[in-house]
């Protein structure tokens, strides 16, 4: 899958959970096939879809756009199938500023991920 089918698989995937109807297989053939019945059958859920989505699920600390109007981070999600895609995630702008309708999907990007456990000691120290 390219990174923007895999957006579209973890859309998919959020609509499936919120209107409690089964998953369907996705594969590379017929992603973007699921993807336009859902968008048609649940339209206003692929948009709580797609916003809720567009922040992330961790922020990687990569490299980003920028842009002087809109403040920007590098953020990643984990698709259904296990695998990572990263994009830039457009936030700010003020009063006016809609960075929402930046088209974030097509310009996401595949990542590979190592993913390992370390133990911290964390101190809480108080007046005695």
């Amino acid at each position: 899958m390219t990174p923007e089918q895999k957006i579209k698989h973890l859309i998919i995937a959020s609509i499936a959970a919120r209107e409690e109807v089964d998953m369907p297989v996705v594969t590379a053939e017929n992603v973007d096939e699921v993807f336009d019945e859902f968008d048609e059958k649940y339209e206003d859920s692929v948009q709580e879809a797609k916003y809720e989505i567009r922040e992330g699920e961790v922020e990687t600390g990569l490299p980003c756009d920028w842009s002087r109007h809109y403040e920007s981070k590098s953020v990643a999600a984990r698709t259904p199938n296990g695998e990572w895609v990263g994009w830039t995630y457009w936030y700010g702008g003020g009063k006016h500023g809609e960075p929402e309708a930046i088209d974030w999907i097509e310009d996401a990007y595949d990542l590979a991920c190592v993913e390992e456990e370390k133990l911290a000691t964390v101190r809480t120290f108080t007046k005695q």
